[in-house]
């Protein structure tokens, strides 16, 4: 899987590419499409996947819509906590997390 060998940095550098990278995870590919701005797209992904990490990722996109009772059911979903950080540095932890599992 893509997701053993990028770093961090190798995945949000890829985000300048029209195409995500091969192999991601759902939850990694959506979170690739929230960082363009395609949050359509990405909610998509993780409404067809019922992992936890998709679940994680849900919560976020959901607290960056300002939909915050929608995300604290996710968050309970995932078993995480709700986020406190802001929502760039939640992306970039959950990137860290996802990639480092």
């Amino acid at each position: 899987m893509m997701a053993n060998v990028m770093t961090p940095t190798a995945f949000k550098r890829s985000v300048k590419n029209p195409r995500s990278p091969a192999g991601l995870t759902p939850a990694l590919r959506a979170l690739w499409w929230a960082k363009k701005d395609n949050w359509a797209r990405a909610h998509k992904i993780v409404m067809d996947d019922d992992g936890r990490d998709s679940a994680w990722v849900h919560a976020h996109l959901h607290r960056v819509e300002g939909d915050a009772s929608n995300a604290r059911y996710w968050y309970r979903e995932a078993g995480r906590p709700a986020a406190k950080a802001a929502p760039a540095a939640e992306w970039n932890a959950i990137v860290k997390a996802l990639i480092e599992k």
